[in-house]
């Protein structure tokens, strides 16, 4: 769909949102307050619709108080002038980690949810993040997991960086924060795969210690088609070996080395951290979502840290490593299935 221009997010959309969302908000204030106080906690039945509506009201919130941050940061700032230096950058990431800390609270109480092993063991010294850029590869599986993972990683002292599709700029805060951070923002159909691993080259490129640059080399959830056309694709690609490993591989679609040998060249520097999580994998669609609502699931993470320099950068011996961590990945995500249901706490 097409995006419209900046400027006219910025001057009409981005206000006009504020307003109309604010009145909402004014007008639903007693809903919201009943939503906060009771929904969170109710211990029977699922209330679906209310939870939802609930979540929904705490992110409008979450939206009108965070472009009225922005704004003022905005103007702080100099009206913009200053807006890409440490001092900004800085407070940028510690809004999104506190917008991102209170969705993620709300989240575990209106739908029940769990998380297991979170958070990587990268923190360097006096809690100030890791000592090396980190390059992070992980598993798409799920809704929202790639929200989850950037918080577990702003609570671990580090900044992360990460290629989203140009759609999400629909969303005010999303457009506004997210384009005065070092993200990217990309139309896979216009840019293609090159597209993607340029983008994520150039945030590789100028990382320090204690940045986070989040790829995901599957490139999208797994689903029983997706896998297909995955495995058929590599086939006919002449990469017969990759497809045969690709077919034994059951819970995860087969890992692209494009973006992630993109990343290794941009910034020799890097340490890498491969992170497997496994809970929320069923839920592929607004149907599924729905009908498992409340989800009452625990998410269990692994995160398991790789010296950059073991991790090869040619395209052939990058392309076995990822396919020897996604065979880990798909057999840990077995063992933890064996081990019991994931809504068990």
């Amino acid at each position: 769909m097409p995006l419209p221009p900046r400027w006219v997010r910025r001057l009409l959309i981005d206000p006009l949102f504020f307003v109309v969302v604010s009145i909402f908000l004014l007008v639903g204030d007693m809903l919201l307050i009943i939503l906060i106080v009771v929904l969170p906690f109710a211990a029977h039945g699922s209330f679906r619709a209310l939870r939802l509506l609930g979540f929904a009201l705490i992110y409008l919130t979450l939206e009108v108080v965070g472009l009225a941050v922005l704004f003022g940061s905005w103007v702080a700032s100099g009206f913009g002038w200053a807006l890409d230096r440490p001092a900004f950058v800085s407070f940028h990431y510690r809004v999104l980690a506190s917008m991102l800390g209170v969705l993620h609270w709300f989240a575990r109480r209106y739908f029940v949810l769990r998380i297991d092993g979170a958070g990587p063991e990268v923190a360097g010294v006096d809690g100030q993040g890791p000592e090396h850029p980190l390059l992070v590869l992980s598993r798409h599986a799920g809704p929202g997991d790639s929200f989850l993972l950037v918080q577990e990683l702003l609570v671990a002292s580090c900044r992360p960086r990460i290629v989203l599709k140009y759609t999400l700029q629909l969303d005010p805060v999303v457009d506004v924060l997210f384009n005065r951070l070092p993200m990217a923002f990309i139309d896979p159909r216009a840019a293609g795969s090159q597209g993607s691993t340029a983008a994520i080259g150039d945030l590789a490129r100028t990382m320090a210690p204690g940045d986070a640059l989040l790829i995901f080399p599957e490139g999208g959830n797994v689903t029983p088609g997706r896998r297909t056309t995955s495995i058929k694709r590599l086939r006919e690609s002449g990469r017969e070996r990759a497809a045969r490993r690709a077919e034994g591989i059951v819970n995860l679609l087969p890992p692209r080395p494009g973006g992630v040998q993109a990343a290794l060249v941009a910034n020799p520097d890097v340490e890498v951290v491969v992170v497997a999580h496994t809970g929320l994998d069923d839920l592929n669609s607004v149907a599924d979502l729905w009908d498992a609502i409340p989800v009452d699931k625990t998410l269990k993470l692994r995160w398991v840290e790789i010296p950059g320099a073991e991790v090869p950068t040619d395209l052939p011996g990058l392309s076995d490593w990822l396919f020897d961590e996604w065979e880990r990945i798909d057999g840990w995500v077995d063992a933890q299935r064996a081990d019991g249901p994931s809504g068990a706490a």
